[in-house]
């Protein structure tokens, strides 16, 4: 099996935006809304590029304070992202959210790097940071569809146990779709770049059982620490 990843040409890379430039002319001729379109992608191009070359900073620098600089970064922006969709009370309950996020995050991340993975040093950024942004990025996701859906079953007056129910199971509606569909619909993005980049398909199978664990842990755990939390803001009437 080929273990080198292929690099692709620039110009290679530029066709990738012609059916990009169809739907852009689609919403242009049907809605008149292809600004944000534009906006979209051209904001994607940018901050991905632009995380490349940060991320290439990190990883020749493997400094073990920039790594938990860039983990500090990513929970309280997470946290604040997370309540997005709560009406009132975000500064109320942005520590509630901030707890849920690290209490269900961060042990599932040290547990995933230095349980499963071993790094060494522990703080390895080629693993720490991508993990640690999958694992966050579904806790906050999980978190937000929680308090967005116990917000809306508060204000229907149902009983706080039972809108706590509901939200929770709704908060978990993704990631148990992937889990349904992982193998199926879907190869997920890691293991799909895992098998591109040359390694054995059982052996990509192994590290995505691992990222499908640790999201729907993480996003479970975040979701029920930040309901049980936020309790007291949503049985005060």
């Amino acid at each position: 099996m080929n273990k080198s990843l292929q690099v692709i040409p620039i110009f290679s890379l530029a066709l990738t935006f012609i059916p990009v430039f169809i739907v852009i002319v689609i919403l242009y001729l049907w809605s008149k809304e292809h600004r944000n379109g534009i906006y979209g992608v051209s904001r994607m191009l940018v901050q991905l590029l632009m995380i490349g070359y940060f991320l290439a900073y990190i990883f020749d620098a493997e400094s073990v304070w920039i790594v938990l600089a860039v983990l500090t970064v990513m929970v309280c922006i997470a946290s604040w992202i997370a309540l997005r969709t709560v009406k009132h009370k975000q500064m109320v309950l942005y520590p509630k959210a901030l707890i849920s996020l690290l209490v269900g995050g961060l042990t599932t991340l040290i547990l995933v790097t230095q349980g499963v993975l071993n790094l060494k040093p522990w703080y390895w950024p080629n693993y720490f940071i991508p993990l640690a942004g999958m694992i966050f990025a579904n806790a906050m996701n999980s978190v937000s569809l929680a308090a967005e859906r116990l917000e809306a079953e508060i204000g229907r007056d149902i009983e706080y146990n039972q809108a706590r129910n509901i939200a929770f199971r709704a908060s978990l509606i993704p990631i148990t779709n992937s889990l349904f569909a992982v193998g199926l619909v879907s190869i997920p993005g890691m293991m799909t770049g895992q098998i591109l980049s040359g390694v054995s398909p059982l052996i990509a199978a192994r590290y995505q059982i691992m990222v499908m664990c640790m999201v729907f842990g993480a996003a479970g755990i975040s979701s029920a620490v930040f309901l049980s939390l936020a309790k007291p803001h949503f049985t005060k009437r």
